[in-house]
């Protein structure tokens, strides 16, 4: 295998988009081997895994994975994926056992996110498919330990956890959008048949972080909120 170049090919025309499908054999292995898991496991978690394994497919199958060698707001959706969606699907799935600290949870997806976003580290990622692999492991282990650590903490802790989840996921978004300068060389020329500068993409990448990138948080507030609710009124809430 040559591990030299981008995983998800080379950056696509807008009209070829569509065309641009991936389908490694390994990684479809993958993927079909979840599913396998499926039939074991009770009703939520068999729902999450599906849930899990059809956002996989969207990330890393569907044209999405192409177009994120394209533009880098692109791959900011990529990232949103897998650490705002299959992240806290799969801590559901797995990990009942596991005991992960809420500090350490944050700080594990804290680092993992902004470490792939130093430029050297992202550009070398899409120049080579096995640092690329450790960037998504790494991604997806860093924000799986925090959504199992939120799952399991006491409500006053989760709470603390999910602010200070979406605080570093804010700032990251805040750095992006109000840089003066393009930051990723990958993107410097991949982003005008798009119709727009490196700079704007990068700008726009950072307002996802934003808007997109602070949903799960609000969401995983709404489902602490609730659960709170639930123990303090039983009787009330259906």
């Amino acid at each position: 295998m040559v591990l030299n170049g981008s995983y998800c090919g080379p950056s696509p025309m807008p009209g070829t988009l569509l065309e641009h499908w991936n389908f490694d054999p390994v990684l479809i292995a993958t993927l079909v081997g979840m599913m396998l898991l499926g039939p074991r496991l009770p009703v939520l978690e068999r729902r999450c895994l599906v849930a899990a394994v059809a956002a996989l497919i969207v990330a890393f199958v569907s044209p999405l994975c192409a177009l994120s060698v394209a533009l880098f707001s692109a791959r900011a959706v990529h990232h949103l994926v897998l650490v705002g969606v299959v992240a806290p699907l799969l801590a559901v799935v797995a990990g009942r056992g596991v005991r992960v600290g809420m500090a350490g949870g944050l700080v594990a997806s804290t680092v993992s996110l902004w470490l792939w976003h130093i430029p050297a580290l992202y550009d070398a990622a899409l120049a080579n498919k096995a640092v690329y692999w450790v960037m998504q492991a790494t991604l997806l282990g860093g924000a799986w330990a925090f959504w199992r650590a939120v799952f399991a903490a006491a409500p006053a802790v989760a709470a603390a956890g999910i602010a200070g989840g979406a605080a570093q996921m804010g700032m990251l978004g805040a750095i992006l959008s109000f840089a003066p300068r393009p930051l990723y060389v990958s993107h410097l020329a991949s982003t005008i048949p798009y119709g727009m500068g490196p700079l704007a993409d990068q700008q726009l990448a950072g307002l996802l972080m934003w808007v997109i990138g602070l949903l799960p948080y609000a969401v995983a507030a709404g489902w602490l909120g609730r659960r709170g609710w639930r123990r303090l009124s039983p009787g009330l809430v259906a």
